[in-house]
């Protein structure tokens, strides 16, 4: 217990674990002020019932904010663009929003005085490092109070169990329904309950944004996604909004299946961990994308590129957001994207998406060079190429040949590897 501290932050979301926070936290620091900070982030709640509760749960405070703008224009198109893939397959639904999250946790709690910021991410999770990381470059002079790693509540069995003793509304969370969920703008995942086991398949009845590919329908819908350097700008024509692209690219594709991915992950924390991802706009936006940019980069700058993804999606999942390293990456990708503008034609088809079309002012396609027909190439261009371009193979293999035969570099090995540069 710290009498010291007077006022607490808490990043609230109405959830199981934050509504047991609050009285939780009231009853450890006796006459501390609990304000419950909720980001919108497109998670889609009821946000009255979410301030109900909140004040009933023994806030004398909440804030809702919407903050789908920021996430969408900031955080997430800068991402779509960087082509980060966390181990190949996560989308970062989750990463990507929680620097943000905290940012604005960081900047009410300075605004209202706090002592402390609350987090409820359990001690075993990402989310506590992602949190932390940002309240460390944002905020390092505030206390951090993490309940999951102190008090004695171990599994969402007992959270349960004291949100019912305490008569905390939980909706329909129950022993039965354990999954745990996180929404917004971007994806929905889900964790825990039966998909511990990763040899148990996700049933039907727990996805929320996409059907099944095999009740998709029987017919192709087609699109055209338009692009400006490396940011969505518009569907079929029409100019959008981050926000107005995702929502339509959601809508569509969850309708066609599109999405759905069962991960098993690294944690930061070195465990893996099983979870299932609903990400219909994400997976659509990364397939076109990477067909505009194989267009429109030359192979070094999409080489390059493409690796630094992987590191700037391993950046993203451990919450190391405000570094001046992913700053950094950002900012190659904003050069290394700077013609990466044009338009993908897609076809939606129960959970496939297919290229149907890419064009653009910038492509490095030249349909005369390429043809196999009569074009302005000249093949016996290629001699010079391939006899400098296949040298220290070719003269590896003699001296190697010549080495094995007892003859080491012989004159004659020599002659030879002088005549095959020549000709």
């Amino acid at each position: 217990m710290d009498n010291k501290i007077k006022k607490i932050a808490l990043a609230y979301s109405g959830g199981l674990d934050t509504s047991i926070i609050i009285p939780w936290l009231k009853e450890q620091h006796p006459g501390a002020e609990v304000i419950a900070i909720c980001t919108n982030v497109g998670q889609g709640e009821d946000w009255d019932a979410v301030e109900k509760k909140a004040i009933a749960s023994g806030a004398s405070k909440i804030y809702i904010e919407d903050i789908q703008e920021d996430f969408a224009k900031d955080f997430l198109f800068p991402m779509i663009r960087s082509g980060a893939l966390y181990q190949g397959k996560y989308f970062l639904g989750t990463s990507i929003a929680r620097p943000l999250q905290a940012k604005r946790q960081v900047e009410i709690a300075l605004a209202e005085g706090a002592d402390a910021l609350c987090h409820g991410c359990t001690g075993k999770g990402n989310d506590q490092v992602r949190f932390e990381l940002t309240y460390k470059a944002l905020a390092p002079q505030l206390k951090v109070i993490a309940p999951w790693r102190v008090w004695n509540i171990t599994s969402r069995e007992q959270a349960i169990d004291y949100a019912k003793a305490n008569n905390i509304p939980i909706g329909d969370i129950s022993k039965k329904n354990i999954y745990s969920r996180d929404w917004n703008i971007w994806h929905i995942s889900h964790e825990g309950g039966d998909l511990e086991n990763p040899w148990n398949r996700p049933t039907d009845p727990m996805f929320k944004l996409s059907v099944s590919p095999k009740e998709a329908p029987d017919k192709e819908t087609e699109i055209t996604i338009d692009f400006e350097k490396g940011f969505p700008v518009g569907i079929d024509g029409q100019k959008m909004t981050p926000i107005e692209v995702l929502l339509k690219l959601n809508k569509l594709g969850g309708e066609n299946g599109i999405g759905r991915d069962d991960i098993v992950e690294d944690r930061i924390v070195g465990m893996k961990s099983r979870g299932v991802y609903e990400t219909p706009a994400g997976t659509i936006l990364y397939k076109a994308i990477k067909e505009l940019e194989m267009l429109t980069m030359d192979f070094d700058t999409l080489s390059y590129k493409n690796s630094l993804s992987q590191k700037y999606a391993d950046l993203v999942y451990a919450g190391k957001w405000y570094t001046p390293l992913r700053e950094s990456i950002d900012a190659f990708m904003q050069q290394a994207t700077k013609y990466t503008t044009g338009s993908v034609r897609v076809v939606l088809y129960k959970g496939n998406v297919i290229i149907a079309g890419r064009k653009s002012k910038y492509s490095l396609y030249l349909e005369d060079l390429a043809s196999f027909g009569e074009s302005s190439y000249d093949h016996k261009d290629a001699d010079g190429f391939i006899n400098l371009f296949g040298l220290s193979t070719g003269v590896a293999a003699m001296v190697r040949k010549g080495v094995e035969a007892g003859e080491g570099q012989s004159a004659e090995i020599l002659g030879t590897a002088a005549s095959y540069h020549a000709e």
